[in-house]
């Protein structure tokens, strides 16, 4: 079963992190969206964060985990929201699971197909060698070398725990992540229909959700509408939570 974080009461709000994050990079939103009156649910997806590691990784099998956790945990007429990986399960579980899902909330990811671009991140995680006992600043310091962006290295540092006294570890599954890096940009599969309404939210200095993908997303989510945050990028929800937070809260209400 996955590992999550609930909080609050209400109707149930899923959020799902993205590509190597975890449900605490919502902690603070998710409260928020506690306070506003939903039972929010921040889930850990498979070979992420707290929950279990496998040699399964597709979007298929990760909306079964979703779907499942909901059975599980007696939750219907949910909403939910996604970020970049998190954002294409949610897109395929409203499309495969429609009776599921009550609003769609889609953060800066469109359902196209998108090329690897998370060479050097990957580099960067691999040159970490958790054999020699290395500190946090070590860790962090070998990520330097590979990602010179201070935000990327630490988010990703916030997967980085005690296994035990006096080794770290990262808490993502990196083994499988190396060999199923093809399965993170795959398109949603052709005529997938969600009929619900549909919030995109995209940075404005990203390039994820481009003005000339709206064809794309209207035909797999007719119902939808396009939000911009200026001056954000792909980690919009962290950029601006304010702006993020109104949006989606005026969405839902």
């Amino acid at each position: 079963m996955l590992y999550s974080k609930i909080e609050g009461s209400g109707q149930p709000l899923l959020i799902l992190h993205g590509f190597l994050g975890m449900s605490d990079n919502w902690k603070t939103l998710g409260t928020q969206f506690a306070s506003d009156g939903f039972q929010v649910h921040m889930l850990d997806l498979r070979n992420h964060g707290r929950s279990f590691h496998s040699e399964e990784f597709s979007y298929e099998i990760m909306v079964q985990d979703v779907f499942e956790y909901c059975k599980a945990n007696n939750l219907e007429k949910i909403n939910i929201i996604g970020h970049s990986m998190g954002g294409k399960v949610a897109m395929l579980l409203a499309t495969t699971y429609p009776a599921l899902v009550d609003k769609l909330i889609v953060a800066d990811i469109g359902p196209k197909f998108y090329p690897q671009h998370h060479q050097a991140i990957l580099a960067g995680l691999n040159a970490v060698d958790f054999s020699k006992k290395p500190s946090r600043n070590e860790v962090e310091e070998i990520l330097s070398q590979h990602i010179p962006d201070f935000g990327t290295r630490q988010f990703l540092m916030k997967s980085l725990y005690w296994k035990e006294p006096g080794q770290l570890a990262f808490r993502f599954n990196l083994e499988v992540f190396n060999t199923k890096m093809d399965k993170i940009g795959v398109a949603l599969p052709e005529n997938t229909v969600f009929e619900k309404p549909t919030l995109f939210i995209r940075g404005a200095n990203s390039n994820y959700i481009l003005d000339s993908d709206m064809e794309n997303i209207k035909q797999h989510f007719p119902d939808s509408v396009l939000e911009t945050i200026p001056n954000a990028g792909h980690w919009l929800h962290a950029e601006n939570p304010v702006l993020f937070r109104q949006m989606v809260f005026s969405f839902l209400k």
